[in-house]
């Protein structure tokens, strides 16, 4: 009966395939540098419409000039990118600069064993770790930022808990300081530092470390010779993830802070929504831009370097 199938079906005239296949099909293979083109056009239009036009308009605002009642003239000129360096801002541009750096020192220093131990020892509960790590996105930005208030508040259910325990006469200032901010970016950031450190080390052959462990190397001695060698990508790749958004944050220093720890972001809010002057704002961010596309072309760099032998 097989055999009879088999033979009916190599009676039957091979099918034509249409135009659209045919083209599907060439642009699969990618045999020419045409189709490679052709398939790299969404993901360049995607680009060009929410990337590179934004950015174009932001610059060419920055070039403005604020009219009467928060209006834009649009002639050029360089006066905002001179306010903008104004050191009347360094303050806050070096406050921004500490906060962001200082949420991912401790984004590394929590979220390297956390990577780790998923990577080498998770077993069965790594899918629901990860799962875990990224409740906070699912999250609004804004009802995780209350609930930090009421845990942390002069009353809220930390201090309230630390009095129980009598571990505190009075209660501590936990909110509206540097401390809350960087609390806050820490707890929404992390898993922009636990992920890629999880596949950094994750494509560590575990090969070598056997190898190390019979040439008579310790624990300690093959983590520091050979995994911390080869995280090193990763690590690069978390601290830039981490860094480059809390420098724009501004809900956490709005909420948890309070006026005097108002970063960056707060104040390119400010000109955008109160006082109305679009032109510096853009200049402002900008120069934002700028600072970390630098620090993405110096990552680069540094990457490229370690990938060459």
């Amino acid at each position: 009966m097989t055999q009879t199938a088999e033979a009916a079906a190599e009676n039957l005239p091979a099918r034509r395939e249409s135009r659209a296949e045919k083209l599907l099909s060439w642009l699969i293979r990618g045999a020419s540098p045409a189709a490679s083109h052709l398939l790299l056009l969404p993901a360049a239009a995607w680009l060009l419409v929410f990337l590179l036009l934004p950015v174009a308009c932001l610059l060419a605002l920055s070039l403005a000039t604020r009219g009467p009642y928060g209006t834009v003239v649009w002639s050029f000129t360089w006066a905002n990118f001179g306010r903008a360096l104004n050191p009347m801002y360094l303050p806050v541009l070096l406050r921004t600069a500490a906060y962001a750096g200082s949420a991912t020192g401790l984004c590394l220093a929590l979220g390297f064993p956390l990577a780790y131990y998923l990577s080498f020892y998770a077993g069965k509960r790594r899918e629901t770790l990860l799962v875990m790590l990224m409740i906070p996105f699912w999250t609004s930005c804004l009802v995780a930022i209350y609930s930090w208030m009421i845990i942390l508040g002069r009353h809220g259910l930390l201090n309230d808990l630390l009095g129980r325990l009598g571990l505190i006469q009075a209660p501590l200032p936990l909110l509206n300081n540097g401390f809350s901010v960087v609390l806050g970016l820490v707890y929404f950031y992390i898993p922009f530092m636990v992920l890629p450190l999880y596949g950094s080390l994750e494509k560590i052959p575990r090969a070598y470390l056997e190898a190390a462990y019979d040439l008579g190397a310790s624990p300690a001695e093959a983590f520091l010779k050979v995994t911390l060698p080869l995280s090193l990508p990763g690590v690069f790749a978390g601290c830039l993830l981490t860094f480059v958004p809390c420098m724009g944050d501004f809900l956490t220093a709005e909420f948890l802070g309070g006026p005097r720890n108002f970063l960056i972001g707060n104040l390119i809010q400010n000109q955008f929504l109160m006082s109305q002057d679009w032109p510096f704002g853009a200049a402002l961010t900008a120069l934002l831009v700028l600072s970390l596309i630098s620090g993405l072309y110096f990552y680069q760099r540094l990457e490229a370097r370690q990938i060459e032998p």
